[in-house]
């Protein structure tokens, strides 16, 4: 005969079940599994983790971490094979030591001697990769020419780690450490320590990710992980981690009436390439009815101004070329979609303010008829599908992600082209340019060192936010699973900032994803969830 506490905790089990992936793996302690002293420092230490601002607080005493043992604050988790940590850090008050510590470590067992690797940033603001090589030996460091690091990573590859460090809206910094063996399970966390036995520090650690990427020799655009769903305050720049999933998906747009985002489920799964709508009350995903194209969509649906209309790239049955991409509309609500685009392939990004244009990247023959492979450009054409296509864009290179400004004004796209666009330059890095709507005016509007693609333009019209790709990638590809930054510069013009450190790229912010009231954006990184 069944009983009440048995029926009450099978009620709890299931519960626990269908929560949304981040929200059952969160504890008191958060992402963590334990908090422990090492060595025993004459002041014993804390560890918290506060849900609603998802940020951990620590306090420490403890006399080093260096020479032969430590003592210090840890918060841990027990990590195998390769893994990314990623934190903003801040000491809370003005300490008393020069030397207090706190950053991501990685260690042999939980003993005082334990050999180790560690992110260290110092109240003095030193930055440095610390490490003792085996048990009981002398500590070594080496130190990053950056200094005052408020964004610190540690990330391991095998027996390699790397040590990457930034000042907030600055690049990453990096030291890397080989053939240091820690075992194939070591134990990772966030440390304190308050370099004074008879003094306790505190610190606040916050964007708090333990990533695991992919495995070495998967295969790219076959082999998928999971997808995490943020949203980013670009004004205060609180990073808000709202749903996992170990089936991948990618490229949240924000609703109109700012209640939901939608995305598409991405990799080889079933289902792969439908259209979600996530309701951002209850934190869930339900699907949208896009009829004969209710699967096989990329990750470039947009939504129309005014919020009534989606525009979706779909290689499916419906295209008129299976396996090619057309562009499509359909009523936000879901329907049947209108084929708009006949040529293929054509990869929809974005609608003019009135509604009556989209704008496209079309691969085409160049010259037409020709057997070469396709070219990149930037095409419109009518919203009703009436007429045919126009082509903007004619400048060696490829050029991608148009999208219109609030004000109708100009279309902000990528560009491998060189600054002169009648000279080829294969190598030159994708770069954010602008132009007219009819194509006049072409300028560029970033010139550095990183492929920065899909600018999007903040509601307001005063933004634009965008990602950025490192030089060793080929201008042409923004893959899957790379460390990339998202960058926000002033339309205006002027130095742009970096607000989010991410181990993400293809499907992180492909589309438009501002919120309504240009105070927040959403994306999409990547952790295996397997």
């Amino acid at each position: 005969m069944d009983t009440l506490p048995r029926r009450i905790i099978i009620v709890l089990a299931l519960l626990v079940s269908v929560l949304p992936g981040w929200a059952a793996a969160e504890t008191s302690l958060g992402q963590f599994d334990d908090h422990t002293d090492i060595g025993a420092p004459k002041i014993a230490g804390s560890a918290s983790f506060d849900t609603a601002r998802q940020e951990y607080t620590m306090t420490a005493g403890g006399t080093n971490i260096w020479a032969t043992r430590d003592e210090f604050q840890f918060l841990w988790k027990k990590l195998k094979g390769d893994f990314i940590l990623r934190a903003r850090v801040e000491f809370v008050g003005k300490g008393t030591e020069a030397n207090r510590k706190l950053g991501w470590m990685a260690r042999g067992s939980l003993d005082a001697d334990a050999p180790y690797a560690d992110a260290a940033e110092h109240g003095s603001g030193l930055t440095s990769l610390q490490t003792r090589a085996a048990q009981g030996a002398q500590t070594t460091q080496v130190v990053l020419t950056v200094t005052n690091s408020d964004v610190i990573q540690l990330e391991r590859k095998g027996n390699t780690y790397v040590f990457s460090a930034a000042r907030f809206g600055e690049t990453f910094t990096s030291a890397e450490l080989k053939d240091l063996a820690l075992g194939d399970e070591v134990y990772a966390g966030l440390f304190l320590c308050a370099h004074n036995a008879d003094v306790k520090e505190q610190a606040v650690f916050r964007d708090v990710q333990i990533i695991k990427p992919v495995k070495v020799g998967f295969r790219p655009y076959s082999d998928f992980i999971g997808s995490v769903l943020h949203t980013l305050d670009v004004t205060t720049f609180q990073l808000d981690t709202l749903y996992r999933n170990p089936v991948p998906f990618e490229a949240p747009n924000w609703t109109t009436d700012g209640k939901a985002l939608i995305y598409n489920v991405s990799g080889r799964a079933a289902g792969w390439g439908s259209l979600q709508r996530f309701d951002l009350a209850t934190r869930t995903p339900s699907p949208i009815d896009l009829g004969p194209a209710k699967e096989r969509n990329n990750n470039d649906h947009v939504l129309s101004f005014d919020g009534t209309m989606l525009g979706i790239s779909h290689q499916g049955a419906a295209s008129p070329r299976p396996g090619q991409s057309a562009v499509f509309t359909v009523p936000t609500t879901g329907g049947a979609p209108k084929l708009i685009t006949k040529n293929t392939p054509s990869y929809f990004h974005g609608w003019s303010p009135d509604g009556k244009w989209l704008v496209f990247a079309g691969g085409r023959k160049d010259p037409p008829g020709s057997t070469g492979t396709d070219k990149y450009d930037i095409y419109k054409i009518a919203a009703d599908g009436s007429g045919e296509e126009i082509r903007l864009t004619s400048a060696k290179g490829r050029s991608d992600g148009p999208e219109f400004t609030p004000d109708g004004r100009w279309i902000y796209f990528n560009s491998t082209r060189a600054t002169d666009p009648t000279v080829a330059d294969p190598k030159h890095l994708m770069q954010i340019w602008r132009m007219k709507p009819d194509g006049s005016g072409q300028e560029q509007v970033t010139q550095d060192d990183f492929n920065n693609w899909f600018p999007h333009i903040s509601p307001d019209g005063k933004w634009i936010a965008y990602i950025s790709f490192p030089s060793d990638l080929s201008p042409e590809d923004h893959p899957y699973y790379r460390h990339c930054y998202l960058r926000l510069m002033p339309v205006g013009g002027g130095p742009s900032k970096v607000i989010a450190y991410v181990y993400g790229g293809q499907g992180t912010i492909n589309v438009p994803s501002w919120s309504p009231d240009s105070k927040k954006i959403a994306f999409v990184s990547n952790t295996d969830l397997n």
